[in-house]
């Protein structure tokens, strides 16, 4: 099927859907590099002038990636909800769009249709959608989950305490959650990137997290982001796992590189579900993506970045997820290439998770050899905010020490909550008043060194 579409007297021709959508893409390194970007400017909005008037049925009829060669595709379309597409099955991509920005489309029709909406379609509304039209509709949808605290009740903003150490060492991870802890931060989830996936190291890390979690009753849930087959392995073998991590992506392709399938993550869902862990709900798995994965896997089939990062979101919603999170400028400006490309990334993939129904957060990050600053963070944790993210990701002094990277941190997140009026999860904001955290306007109270919680740093370091 080709589509076509005539601008200043020149007529242009897409051979595929997936090339359309390419074309239609904001610009981006990534897609320049793997030779899917528009030509010009020009043929970029000829593109969007074409998709705009491409029926949403054709999504269903006419797969980027073929049924019979991914699995993705066929979870895609094996698990369509076609009663929940119905009431905008007879839409286009641009009236998709309308109907999206409509006061029509409020909270509860937007989880209503959400099931029947397949990742190329939310990808293909969000390139015809300006950053504040992306705001705009991603902050009217609401995904709550929970395991030890809530995630994504309205006015409440959750972040990840990241306490990552480049040798693991026990002090230095102390010091970085105790660090997190006193502003605040962890109500997400306590998560680190090991700096090796050694099935002891990884027992070692899950054991100092559950220890303080359960000496300090803190309502929340930890996480050592090792890959799947290190945590079932763990789970068989009686580790205290919470939540169970993977990176995942877009296509069938791209996920084998990763060393799993949709076969290993039920496994590891259904052993994750019968520990029972959680108190106040039963959210256990906790996903990562990120744009660019598959073309630096060369697994992409010929499909734009943002479109195959959409699909990564088909593959976390089979699962119910507590988490998910794009670690949007993580990746390198081979695929984003400066801040102005991750904050339109950032928004893009915010938006596309939350209207597939994912709690979707964000690593707002940027790679060092990136043309980003400090600044590009404020921006796109502000803006992110506005629309409604479930959680940031938070760091010591925004700086990852082991994964040598920029991103945001615990006073960040202090920002946002002051400036938006975001409060944390419920339970942990219960928590931090019970410790004599919070002061009477329910800010974080400032207790330099003298709160008992220092006594993890030395228990810890001893």
């Amino acid at each position: 099927m080709s589509y076509t579409s005539t601008l200043g007297g020149e007529r242009h021709r897409f051979d595929s859907l997936a090339r359309l959508l390419a074309a239609a893409s904001p610009e981006r390194s990534g897609d320049r590099l793997a030779g899917l970007a528009a030509g010009s400017a020009q043929e970029r909005v000829a593109a969007r002038w074409a998709l705009a008037e491409v029926p949403l049925a054709d999504f269903l009829a006419s797969p980027v990636i073929p049924y019979e060669t991914d699995d993705v595709t066929r979870l895609i379309l094996d698990t369509h909800d076609a009663a929940a597409f119905a009431p905008v099955a007879s839409l286009t991509v641009g009236e998709l769009r309308e109907w999206l920005l409509s006061d029509a489309a409020d909270a509860v029709a937007l989880a209503a249709v959400s099931p029947g909406l397949t990742p190329e379609m939310v990808a293909a509304v969000s390139k015809l959608m300006g950053n504040a039209d992306l705001v705009a509709v991603a902050r009217k949808v609401r995904v709550v989950t929970a395991f030890r605290s809530t995630i994504g009740l309205p006015g409440r903003i959750a972040t990840r305490l990241q306490p990552n150490h480049p040798t693991d060492d026990p002090a230095g991870v102390a010091a970085a959650l105790l660090d997190g802890l006193l502003l605040g931060s962890g109500d997400a989830v306590i998560g680190i990137n090991p700096a090796t996936d050694s099935p002891k190291a990884v027992r070692d890390l899950l054991e100092l997290l559950d220890g303080v979690i359960q000496r300090y009753a803190i309502p929340t849930q930890s996480c050592v982001l090792s890959h799947v087959t290190t945590s079932v392995d763990l789970m068989e073998r009686g580790a205290p796992v919470d939540l169970v991590f993977q990176s995942i992506a877009g296509t069938q392709a791209a996920n084998a590189s990763f060393g799993v399938t949709l076969g290993l993550l039920d496994e590891a869902y259904e052993a994750a579900c019968g520990l029972g862990r959680g108190t106040v709900g039963d959210n256990v798995m906790y996903f990562e993506t990120g744009q660019g994965s598959a073309l630096s896997a060369d697994a992409h089939h010929g499909v734009d970045q943002q479109t195959v990062e959409a699909r990564a979101y088909a593959v976390a919603r089979r699962y119910d997820p507590l988490l998910v999170n794009t670690v949007v400028g993580f990746i390198g400006p081979e695929y984003l290439y400066d801040g102005r490309q991750i904050l339109r990334a950032a928004l893009e993939d915010h938006f596309c998770g939350k209207l597939l129904g994912l709690p979707m957060g964000l690593d707002i990050c940027y790679t060092n050899h990136a043309d980003a600053d400090d600044d590009d963070i404020a921006t796109m944790l502000t803006m992110l905010g506005v629309a409604g993210a479930s959680f940031v990701i938070c760091t010591p002094g925004g700086d990852d020490i082991m994964l040598n990277y920029q991103s945001a941190s615990y006073h960040d997140a202090l920002y946002l909550r002051e400036v938006l009026g975001l409060r944390p999860a419920p339970e942990f904001e219960a928590w931090l008043g019970s410790i004599g955290l919070l002061d009477e306007r329910g800010a974080i109270r400032d207790v330099a060194g003298g709160h008992p919680l220092t006594a993890i740093g030395r228990e810890l370091a001893a």
